[in-house]
């Protein structure tokens, strides 16, 4: 259904698709779908900008980056993902070279590779309902039950690697800004701001858990530690978390999967796709986008606003 907050952009879209057809002979079918392709992302618009948003503002690269994640997560294929992309860039090439839009927001926008295959994640609902059983089965105060949870809310808070989350040592944490320093590849250290679920779980593991599982004959800085004492091992964070997954009703997942999560659900929530390189360690994003610094006051200030669990 169309709304008076997109009638520009649908109006400049059947501009567009007209005179593909008739100028350059267009097919009845490609019309349609550039068409089908086209208002489906109006409808994205419809439920995201407010009255009296004007053209440039609505339709951005982040825009246009949410609507693909969106799809993305809905589990759409790469050649119909691909297919969306060439019809936005079509448009949106066309609307700046006539002076509707001051510039081309696709430009940056790239089709996934045939051969990347788009990663699963949980939905917002789902990732809730796996922290509310973890923080749930905390109660108990049984240590392992409040490490587990410590663990699941870090890695969804920060999108941080499994092998990242066991490397974190007592010195890691920096509270007061509600952050954690992470060692990530090529021992490349960076900074990653921490939501208020996670903080919490980390405060009582640390405070009431932790000791618990302390043995005295190992020396250990390690923030996670295994039933034995020593640094928790990956392959342990992976079964815990397919056991949680299990106990609280969602589909199952491994540590990369809320890392994916983490950042689909920060894309869908408004934050550049370099904010979200930045959150996750990548050196680079894509072979045509090199990595981008984002000042650590800036980062935290959108990670706020744009993680569900911030």
């Amino acid at each position: 259904m169309s709304d008076a907050r997109t009638q520009p952009v649908r109006e400049l879209i059947d501009v567009w698709i007209d005179e593909l057809t008739h100028s350059r002979g267009l097919s009845a079918n490609t019309a349609r779908a550039y068409r089908t392709d086209l208002n489906e992302f109006a409808d994205f618009l419809d439920q995201r900008i407010a009255n009296g948003t004007t053209l440039d503002q609505a339709v951005t690269t982040s825009s246009i980056r949410q609507w693909l994640a969106h799809m993305a997560n809905d589990g759409m294929s790469r050649a119909t993902l691909a297919r969306r992309i060439a019809s936005i860039r079509g448009f949106t090439s066309w609307a700046h070279h006539h002076g509707h839009l001051s510039a081309d927001p696709a430009l940056l926008v790239t089709a996934p590779s045939r051969d990347q295959r788009l990663p699963h994640v949980l939905d917002i609902q789902a990732a809730r309902a796996l922290m509310d059983y973890a923080r749930q089965e905390a109660r108990d105060g049984d240590p392992v039950h409040i490490r587990d949870w410590a663990m699941v809310e870090t890695l969804y808070s920060t999108g941080i690697r499994v092998s990242e989350l066991c490397g974190l040592d007592l010195g890691s944490f920096a509270f007061d800004r509600q952050c954690l320093r992470v060692l990530g590849k090529g021992n490349k250290e960076r900074v990653v701001p921490l939501g208020d679920p996670a903080a919490q779980a980390l405060h009582m593991w640390l405070d009431r858990g932790r000791v618990a599982l302390v043995d005295a004959r190992v020396t250990t800085n390690a923030a996670f530690l295994g039933e034995h004492g020593k640094r928790i091992d990956p392959r342990v964070v992976r079964a815990r978390l397919h056991r949680l997954a299990a106990r609280a009703g969602v589909r199952d997942v491994a540590p990369h999967a809320l890392r994916h999560s983490a950042a689909t659900h920060l894309l869908e929530g408004g934050a550049d796709l370099r904010v979200v390189q930045e959150i996750l360690g990548h050196s680079s994003l894509q072979t045509t986008q090199r990595y981008t610094h984002v000042d650590a006051a800036r980062l935290s200030a959108i990670y706020r606003q744009a993680h569900p669990r911030a």
